[in-house]
């Protein structure tokens, strides 16, 4: 009977694709199927020495890194996340997230990773959106790769203003020092992977990882959504 009615609510009320727009099937969510045929995927945790791995290198001792698609000015991706960020839409967030999964678990790299941990937003900021929009793609990304989600361990103190046109020298003095660890205990000796939306210039993700490398044991894996480096 509910998915009577679930059927007669997306006949009445069709959803429609957060890419394009479009009313979505009944087998549809969130995005269409050519919107997804059409994600600038960049296999970048089948490859070494990617464009993210480089851009870390030497500022950060992780295991690997990756990004799952390619960000790109006016392109599918950058509005996909200004709906996540800016439009309430936190629900391609989790989507995304999900796929992101599909592509990390079949990936040896990542086979071993015990926890999953979105870089944080100030308390004031997460008010104010209702939401943090790393977390939205962490809780998708450990559905599907089953693993722990702790969003409670590594905790952003100091409220910073937005990053967006800011240098790589400002960006990087802007965030530093600003996470902090509640519990050690919850992370030591873990192979914790470290999740953002979109990466730039690195430096949250350098200084979230760094923060969270000083407890005994742990070692690093990074994954974001989207990555805008050139």
């Amino acid at each position: 009977m509910f998915n009577l009615f679930n059927d007669l609510a997306n006949l009445l009320f069709p959803a429609n694709c957060s890419g394009c727009g479009q009313p979505l099937i009944i087998s549809e969510h969130q995005l269409c199927l050519h919107c997804i045929d059409k994600l600038p995927r960049t296999n970048f945790h089948h490859i070494s020495n990617n464009i993210v791995e480089n851009s870390l290198k030497g500022r950060i001792h992780f295991e690997k890194a990756s990004a799952f698609c390619y960000f790109r000015k006016d392109g599918i991706m950058q509005h996909l996340i200004h709906q996540l960020k800016y439009k309430n839409n936190f629900e391609i967030g989790i989507f995304l997230g999900e796929l992101m999964g599909k592509d990390l678990i079949n990936c040896s790299h990542f086979a071993n990773i015990d926890i999953i941990i979105p870089i944080p937003i100030h308390p004031k900021k997460k008010r104010k959106r209702g939401y943090n929009q790393s977390e939205q793609i962490g809780i998708g990304l450990a559905k599907t790769m089953n693993k722990p989600l702790d969003t409670s361990t590594l905790i952003r103190n100091i409220h910073t203003d937005t990053q967006t046109k800011k240098s790589r020298y400002a960006r990087w003095q802007n965030v530093a020092d600003i996470f902090a660890i509640t519990n050690s205990n919850n992370i030591k000796n873990k192979h914790i992977l470290l999740i953002d939306d979109v990466i730039t210039t690195g430096s949250t993700l350098e200084s979230a990882a760094n923060t969270l490398l000083k407890i005994e044991g742990v070692k690093i894996s990074i994954a974001c959504i989207a990555c805008a480096i050139h």
